[in-house]
């Protein structure tokens, strides 16, 4: 359980650590900035890999047990996480890595971004969570945990290193947008244009999981639905 431990805490850590502080400018320094994203990706990926290992290694310590109901009520909030992340990661977006100079585009808030400027990292913080309500047992609280902070604080610190970064460009696309989902509609700066989401977008969404769905039990032992 150690080592779950110490990599639930490593996921989220090196993620902010070389991403936003001054890490990242000191890599950037000796790397180049290509050299430094492919760091980026490797120490992401084997953080991923740990987290993933410990807890396939980590014993079985039940704090409680989810009735059925609540598996069945979480699989619809797991299917907005789907539609957040995957449409969010098709979508032109000026938070992604390398996508800055869409900040100078004034249209490019459209789709998924007139919903939140992050709609990958709450799509995973989302889909955290609901693991975590459902998972029951200490390991999943580690694993899941780790990361919706990776997800959720995510979007915060994010937001502060492009705020530091892109100044008047940032303030310009934030004014249009917001982090919340919904809250820039609700507050009249944005509407929802649903034709702007993407039909294949929201299909690719969808199939990708009806596919986790069906065949959850198969490849982690669990299955949300009634058996």
């Amino acid at each position: 359980m150690l080592s779950l431990f110490s990599a639930a805490v490593f996921l989220p850590l090196s993620h902010y650590g070389m991403s936003s502080t001054r890490l990242r400018e000191i890599l950037v320094r000796q790397l180049g900035e290509r050299g430094y994203l492919g760091l980026y990706s490797l120490v992401a990926f084997a953080a991923f890999f740990w987290l993933v290992a410990a807890y396939r290694q980590a014993p079985l310590a039940i704090l409680w047990i989810a009735p059925q109901w609540l598996k069945l009520a979480v699989i619809p909030v797991v299917l907005v996480a789907f539609l957040s992340a995957v449409v969010g990661l098709t979508t032109p977006n000026p938070t992604a890595v390398g996508a800055e100079q869409l900040l100078a585009n004034p249209v490019v808030v459209r789709g998924i971004l007139r919903v939140t400027r992050n709609p990958f990292l709450w799509g995973a913080g989302l889909w955290a969570l609901a693991h975590m309500v459902v998972g029951g047992d200490v390991a999943a609280l580690f694993l899941f945990g780790s990361i919706a902070v990776l997800g959720l604080v995510g979007t915060k610190l994010l937001e502060a290193k492009k705020a530091r970064r892109h100044g008047t460009d940032w303030r310009a696309f934030v004014a249009l947008t917001s982090n919340v989902p919904f809250q820039a509609i609700l507050e009249g700066r944005q509407h929802l244009v649903w034709s702007e989401l993407g039909w294949w977008r929201v299909a690719l969404a969808v199939a990708l999981f009806v596919f986790v769905l069906w065949g959850h039990r198969w490849a982690f032992g669990v299955t949300p639905l009634p058996v």
